[in-house]
């Protein structure tokens, strides 16, 4: 298969990340590619190894995935191109034969250990928990012997050998992990009237207010804000980049308005694509804020200019 039609997504194989992955249609025509890593996973895109790559950006109880946050502010561009949301209830992976009182060492991926705690403190209280780079990889070391358990999903245990002591364990209900696919830069696919918006800006300057205008010019072309969250940028104390989604597509105009905006006022805007929206809602539109409203606005202008006002 050529590189195009090659997807990378986090690995090892049995991971949220490839179940994930596989919810989509293409994915049957696709060579699906394990690997280490969030970075690793995009650094095949970039270099051209890959057509696309799947990887967690955010879960509904421990919010944004740091390692694909800052890879997509940090690293070469890339762009989303769509969304994925999956349902997250794990599962307590073990070697055959293996019962409850007999666990000493558990493991998983960071952002499931605030998914499992309060079943951890009830039912485990002195289970020691080391992470590992994927709740797969946490089932391949449990099979290796180095851990006894694994916070894995349940679809993992036969590639590992393994069984699932318990199953659907969460702390909170309807737990649920958005994943992004993401390729190269390129035109935004065409709207579809439930879309996203996702950028990544750094302000110019440090000052009172300065995140009040960010959200200002948001807020004054209409564009509701799905979500915002602040990253370190490795400059220094106090340095911090900001990743949002909003609602809408560039071609709308007043996420577009809203992005000229925000290119006067930061320091750095890097576009990271518009795609559709996962949960198909469409955007409330409040008055004056439609692509119509722009347009007679700017004939107004012009009229203006021209002397016909």
């Amino acid at each position: 298969m050529t590189a195009a039609s090659r997807y990378t997504y986090l690995g090892p194989e049995g991971t949220f990340t490839e179940a994930a992955l596989r919810t989509l249609p293409e994915a049957a025509t696709r060579e699906l590619v394990p690997m280490i890593s969030v970075p690793a996973a995009l650094d095949a895109v970039r270099g051209g190894e890959a057509g696309g790559a799947l990887v967690p950006i955010e879960n509904s109880v421990e919010g944004g995935v740091s390692a694909t946050v800052d890879e997509l502010a940090a690293g070469g561009p890339l762009m989303i191109y769509r969304e994925v949301y999956l349902p997250i209830a794990f599962a307590l992976l073990v070697r055959p034969g293996t019962e409850l009182e007999n666990i000493k060492t558990v493991t998983g991926h960071p952002v499931a250990q605030p998914q499992v705690r309060g079943w951890l403190e009830r039912f485990l209280p002195e289970a020691q928990w080391e992470s590992a780079a994927s709740n797969a990889d946490g089932a391949r070391l449990v099979q290796e012997g180095r851990f006894d358990a694994a916070f894995a999903g349940e679809f993992a245990a036969p590639t590992y050998g393994l069984e699932p002591l318990v199953t659907d364990i969460h702390d909170a209900d309807n737990a649920t992990t958005r994943f992004v696919l993401v390729g190269r830069p390129a035109r935004p696919a065409a709207p579809t009237g439930a879309d996203k918006t996702s950028v990544v800006l750094w302000l110019r300057a440090d000052h009172p207010g300065a995140l009040l205008d960010v959200l200002q010019e948001y807020a004054t072309c209409g564009v509701n804000l799905v979500r915002i969250e602040s990253r370190p940028t490795g400059r220094g104390i106090g340095q911090y980049s900001f990743s949002v989604d909003c609602e809408g597509h560039i071609s709308d105009r007043r996420v577009g308005e809203a992005l000229m905006g925000l290119k006067r006022l930061c320091s750095g805007v890097r576009y990271l694509g518009s795609y559709p929206r996962a949960d198909q809602v469409a955007p409330t539109v409040v008055t004056g804020t439609a692509d119509a409203d722009f347009l007679q606005a700017s004939d107004w202008l012009t009229r203006c200019l021209d002397g016909r006002s």
